[in-house]
Protein backbone atom coordinates (compact mmCIF):
# COMPACT_ATOMS: atom_id res chain seq x y z
CA UNK A 1 0.00 0.00 0.00
CA UNK A 2 1.18 3.48 -0.92
CA UNK A 3 -0.14 6.57 0.87
CA UNK A 4 0.79 10.26 0.95
CA UNK A 5 2.04 11.99 4.07
CA UNK A 6 -0.63 14.67 3.97
CA UNK A 7 -4.39 14.91 4.43
CA UNK A 8 -5.65 12.32 6.89
CA UNK A 9 -2.22 10.67 6.77
CA UNK A 10 -0.46 13.63 8.31
CA UNK A 11 -1.71 12.01 11.56
CA UNK A 12 0.60 9.20 12.69
CA UNK A 13 -2.35 7.46 14.36
CA UNK A 14 -4.13 7.17 11.01
CA UNK A 15 -1.00 5.70 9.40
CA UNK A 16 -0.66 3.22 12.26
CA UNK A 17 -4.28 2.19 11.76
CA UNK A 18 -3.71 1.59 8.04
CA UNK A 19 -0.51 -0.35 8.78
CA UNK A 20 -2.20 -2.66 11.28
CA UNK A 21 -5.11 -3.28 8.91
CA UNK A 22 -2.71 -3.93 6.01
CA UNK A 23 -0.78 -6.53 7.97
CA UNK A 24 -3.98 -8.27 9.05
CA UNK A 25 -5.36 -8.27 5.49
CA UNK A 26 -2.23 -9.88 4.04
CA UNK A 27 -0.41 -6.97 2.43
CA UNK A 28 3.39 -7.16 2.45
CA UNK A 29 4.35 -3.51 2.83
CA UNK A 30 3.29 0.06 3.53
CA UNK A 31 5.10 2.96 1.90
CA UNK A 32 4.60 6.66 2.56
CA UNK A 33 5.54 9.72 0.57
CA UNK A 34 8.32 12.02 1.77
CA UNK A 35 7.29 15.63 1.12
CA UNK A 36 7.75 18.85 3.04
CA UNK A 37 5.39 20.70 0.70
CA UNK A 38 3.33 19.48 -2.23
CA UNK A 39 1.21 21.10 -4.89
CA UNK A 40 -1.74 18.92 -3.76
CA UNK A 41 -1.30 19.93 -0.14
CA UNK A 42 -0.92 23.71 -0.24
CA UNK A 43 -1.83 25.20 3.15
CA UNK A 44 -2.53 21.71 4.51
CA UNK A 45 -0.95 19.56 7.17
CA UNK A 46 1.90 17.22 6.24
CA UNK A 47 3.44 14.63 8.55
CA UNK A 48 7.11 13.78 8.87
CA UNK A 49 7.51 10.40 7.12
CA UNK A 50 9.91 8.94 9.70
CA UNK A 51 7.52 9.69 12.56
CA UNK A 52 4.65 8.21 10.53
CA UNK A 53 6.68 5.06 9.84
CA UNK A 54 7.68 4.77 13.50
CA UNK A 55 3.98 4.71 14.41
CA UNK A 56 3.40 2.07 11.73
CA UNK A 57 6.33 0.04 13.08
CA UNK A 58 4.86 -0.07 16.57
CA UNK A 59 1.50 -1.22 15.16
CA UNK A 60 2.93 -4.14 13.13
CA UNK A 61 5.33 -7.07 13.33
CA UNK A 62 5.81 -8.33 9.76
CA UNK A 63 5.00 -5.44 7.40
CA UNK A 64 7.83 -3.99 5.30
CA UNK A 65 7.94 -0.20 5.74
CA UNK A 66 9.60 2.57 3.79
CA UNK A 67 9.47 5.81 1.88
CA UNK A 68 8.54 6.24 -1.77
CA UNK A 69 10.55 8.29 -2.17
CA UNK A 70 12.99 10.29 -0.05
CA UNK A 71 14.68 13.14 -1.94
CA UNK A 72 18.15 12.53 -0.55
CA UNK A 73 19.36 15.80 -2.11
CA UNK A 74 17.35 17.85 0.37
CA UNK A 75 18.54 15.89 3.41
CA UNK A 76 21.92 15.44 5.05
CA UNK A 77 23.22 11.92 4.35
CA UNK A 78 24.19 11.34 7.98
CA UNK A 79 20.69 12.36 9.05
CA UNK A 80 19.08 9.86 6.65
CA UNK A 81 21.51 7.11 7.65
CA UNK A 82 20.71 7.63 11.34
CA UNK A 83 16.92 7.79 10.85
CA UNK A 84 16.78 4.67 8.69
CA UNK A 85 19.08 2.67 10.99
CA UNK A 86 16.97 3.64 14.01
CA UNK A 87 13.77 2.57 12.23
CA UNK A 88 15.41 -0.66 11.10
CA UNK A 89 16.12 -1.49 14.73
CA UNK A 90 12.61 -0.55 15.78
CA UNK A 91 11.15 -2.89 13.15
CA UNK A 92 13.67 -5.70 13.58
CA UNK A 93 14.89 -5.27 10.00
CA UNK A 94 11.74 -4.41 8.02
CA UNK A 95 12.78 -1.15 6.34
CA UNK A 96 13.39 -0.11 2.73
CA UNK A 97 14.80 3.27 1.71
CA UNK A 98 13.20 4.56 -1.46
CA UNK A 99 15.34 7.34 -2.92
CA UNK A 100 15.14 9.74 -5.83
CA UNK A 101 15.43 13.34 -6.94
CA UNK A 102 12.01 14.20 -5.50
CA UNK A 103 9.20 16.15 -7.09
CA UNK A 104 7.82 18.67 -7.73
CA UNK A 105 11.24 20.37 -7.68
CA UNK A 106 9.79 23.89 -7.50
CA UNK A 107 7.86 22.92 -4.34
CA UNK A 108 10.39 20.65 -2.65
CA UNK A 109 13.46 22.77 -3.36
CA UNK A 110 12.64 26.07 -5.03
CA UNK A 111 10.20 27.16 -2.33
CA UNK A 112 13.13 27.16 0.11
CA UNK A 113 15.61 28.89 -2.18
CA UNK A 114 17.46 25.66 -2.94
CA UNK A 115 18.72 24.58 -6.38
CA UNK A 116 16.19 23.02 -8.74
CA UNK A 117 18.60 21.94 -11.48
CA UNK A 118 18.10 18.17 -11.90
CA UNK A 119 21.74 17.61 -12.81
CA UNK A 120 22.94 19.30 -9.61
CA UNK A 121 20.39 17.38 -7.54
CA UNK A 122 21.47 14.11 -9.17
CA UNK A 123 25.03 14.81 -8.02
CA UNK A 124 23.81 15.36 -4.46
CA UNK A 125 21.73 12.17 -4.64
CA UNK A 126 24.58 10.00 -5.85
CA UNK A 127 27.12 11.31 -3.37
CA UNK A 128 24.53 11.15 -0.58
CA UNK A 129 23.64 7.52 -1.27
CA UNK A 130 27.28 6.48 -1.32
CA UNK A 131 27.82 8.16 2.05
CA UNK A 132 24.70 6.58 3.56
CA UNK A 133 25.93 3.16 2.47
CA UNK A 134 29.34 3.81 4.07
CA UNK A 135 27.77 5.09 7.29
CA UNK A 136 25.70 1.89 7.57
CA UNK A 137 28.91 -0.19 7.79
CA UNK A 138 29.63 1.33 11.21
CA UNK A 139 33.23 1.94 10.13
CA UNK A 140 34.82 5.40 10.43
CA UNK A 141 34.08 7.54 7.38
CA UNK A 142 36.37 10.24 6.04
CA UNK A 143 35.18 11.83 2.83
CA UNK A 144 35.96 14.85 0.70
CA UNK A 145 33.56 15.30 -2.18
CA UNK A 146 32.02 18.07 -4.26
CA UNK A 147 29.05 18.39 -1.88
CA UNK A 148 29.92 16.80 1.47
CA UNK A 149 32.89 16.69 3.84
CA UNK A 150 33.24 14.09 6.60
CA UNK A 151 36.10 13.77 9.07
CA UNK A 152 36.48 10.40 10.81
CA UNK A 153 32.84 9.76 11.76
CA UNK A 154 31.38 6.36 12.68
CA UNK A 155 27.59 6.13 13.05
CA UNK A 156 26.34 3.40 15.38
CA UNK A 157 24.39 1.24 15.68
CA UNK A 158 24.47 -0.21 12.20
CA UNK A 159 21.13 -1.31 10.67
CA UNK A 160 19.82 -4.77 11.51
CA UNK A 161 19.79 -5.73 7.83
CA UNK A 162 23.12 -6.70 6.31
CA UNK A 163 24.93 -5.74 4.22
CA UNK A 164 22.55 -2.76 4.28
CA UNK A 165 18.96 -1.62 4.28
CA UNK A 166 17.69 -2.18 0.71
CA UNK A 167 17.81 0.96 -1.41
CA UNK A 168 15.22 1.32 -4.17
CA UNK A 169 15.83 4.14 -6.67
CA UNK A 170 13.01 5.94 -8.47
CA UNK A 171 12.99 7.52 -11.90
CA UNK A 172 11.10 7.91 -15.15
CA UNK A 173 11.57 5.44 -17.96
CA UNK A 174 12.80 5.74 -20.73
CA UNK A 175 15.20 8.23 -19.07
CA UNK A 176 18.42 6.25 -18.76
CA UNK A 177 20.44 7.99 -15.96
CA UNK A 178 18.06 7.08 -13.08
CA UNK A 179 17.90 3.49 -14.31
CA UNK A 180 21.71 3.25 -14.41
CA UNK A 181 21.69 4.63 -10.86
CA UNK A 182 19.10 2.07 -9.75
CA UNK A 183 21.15 -0.79 -11.23
CA UNK A 184 23.90 0.01 -8.72
CA UNK A 185 21.55 -0.50 -5.78
CA UNK A 186 18.86 -2.98 -4.72
CA UNK A 187 15.75 -2.07 -6.66
CA UNK A 188 13.99 0.32 -8.99
CA UNK A 189 10.69 2.16 -8.61
CA UNK A 190 9.98 3.26 -12.17
CA UNK A 191 7.31 5.53 -13.41
CA UNK A 192 6.79 5.96 -17.09
CA UNK A 193 6.50 9.11 -19.16
CA UNK A 194 3.46 7.43 -20.71
CA UNK A 195 2.05 6.18 -17.38
CA UNK A 196 2.67 8.33 -14.33
CA UNK A 197 1.75 7.80 -10.67
CA UNK A 198 -1.37 5.66 -10.30
CA UNK A 199 -1.51 4.52 -13.95
CA UNK A 200 -0.80 0.94 -15.01
CA UNK A 201 2.59 0.73 -16.77
CA UNK A 202 2.76 -0.69 -20.28
CA UNK A 203 4.01 -4.27 -20.10
CA UNK A 204 6.31 -3.91 -23.10
CA UNK A 205 7.98 -0.83 -21.62
CA UNK A 206 8.44 -2.59 -18.29
CA UNK A 207 10.09 -5.51 -20.06
CA UNK A 208 12.45 -3.12 -21.87
CA UNK A 209 13.35 -1.46 -18.57
CA UNK A 210 14.03 -4.80 -16.85
CA UNK A 211 16.26 -5.85 -19.75
CA UNK A 212 18.12 -2.53 -19.63
CA UNK A 213 18.85 -2.84 -15.92
CA UNK A 214 19.73 -6.52 -16.25
CA UNK A 215 22.44 -5.66 -18.76
CA UNK A 216 23.97 -3.34 -16.16
CA UNK A 217 23.96 -5.91 -13.36
CA UNK A 218 26.34 -8.54 -14.72
CA UNK A 219 26.81 -10.05 -11.28
CA UNK A 220 23.09 -10.64 -10.85
CA UNK A 221 21.84 -10.96 -7.28
CA UNK A 222 18.50 -9.99 -5.74
CA UNK A 223 16.90 -6.92 -7.29
CA UNK A 224 13.39 -5.55 -6.85
CA UNK A 225 11.23 -3.96 -9.54
CA UNK A 226 8.33 -2.02 -8.03
CA UNK A 227 5.36 -0.99 -10.17
CA UNK A 228 1.90 0.07 -9.16
CA UNK A 229 -1.53 1.42 -9.78
CA UNK A 230 -5.11 0.86 -8.59
CA UNK A 231 -6.71 -2.58 -8.52
CA UNK A 232 -10.33 -3.45 -7.65
CA UNK A 233 -11.20 -4.63 -4.12
CA UNK A 234 -11.82 -8.15 -5.45
CA UNK A 235 -9.69 -9.99 -7.97
CA UNK A 236 -7.04 -7.93 -9.71
CA UNK A 237 -4.63 -10.81 -10.29
CA UNK A 238 -5.27 -10.75 -14.03
CA UNK A 239 -4.13 -7.12 -14.08
CA UNK A 240 -0.96 -7.68 -12.10
CA UNK A 241 0.13 -11.06 -13.51
CA UNK A 242 1.45 -9.75 -16.87
CA UNK A 243 3.62 -7.24 -15.02
CA UNK A 244 5.03 -9.99 -12.78
CA UNK A 245 5.79 -12.04 -15.87
CA UNK A 246 7.63 -9.01 -17.32
CA UNK A 247 9.88 -8.82 -14.24
CA UNK A 248 8.02 -6.88 -11.53
CA UNK A 249 8.65 -8.22 -8.01
CA UNK A 250 6.42 -5.85 -6.01
CA UNK A 251 2.94 -4.52 -6.75
CA UNK A 252 2.47 -1.09 -5.16
CA UNK A 253 -1.22 -0.33 -4.70
CA UNK A 254 -1.59 3.40 -5.36
CA UNK A 255 -4.39 5.72 -6.39
CA UNK A 256 -4.09 8.10 -9.38
CA UNK A 257 -2.81 11.59 -8.63
CA UNK A 258 -6.20 13.11 -9.47
CA UNK A 259 -8.15 10.82 -7.13
CA UNK A 260 -10.06 12.75 -4.44
CA UNK A 261 -9.66 9.70 -2.15
CA UNK A 262 -5.87 9.59 -2.26
CA UNK A 263 -5.37 11.19 1.17
CA UNK A 264 -8.63 10.04 2.81
CA UNK A 265 -8.47 7.45 5.60
CA UNK A 266 -11.92 5.93 5.00
CA UNK A 267 -11.60 4.94 1.32
CA UNK A 268 -7.98 3.84 1.70
CA UNK A 269 -8.80 1.74 4.75
CA UNK A 270 -11.65 0.02 2.90
CA UNK A 271 -9.29 -0.88 0.05
CA UNK A 272 -6.68 -2.11 2.53
CA UNK A 273 -9.16 -4.31 4.37
CA UNK A 274 -10.26 -5.92 1.09
CA UNK A 275 -6.76 -7.34 0.72
CA UNK A 276 -4.16 -7.37 -2.05
CA UNK A 277 -4.71 -8.65 -5.59
CA UNK A 278 -5.02 -12.41 -5.51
Amino acid sequence: MNIPNFGDFADARAVARVAAAAEQAGWDGLFVWDHVVHVKAKRRALGDPWVLLAAAALATSTLTLGTLVTPVARRRPHQVARQVATLDHLTGGRVVLGAGLGAPLDDEFGAFGEPTDPVALAGLLDEGLELIDRYWTGEPVTHSGPHFQVDDVALLPTPVQRPRVPVWVAGYWPNKPPMRRAARWDGVVPMFLSARHGVFPPVAQLRDLVDYIGERRPGGGPFDVVVGGPTPPTGGAELVAPLAEAGATWWDERLPMDSPDQDKLGPVLRRVEAGPPR
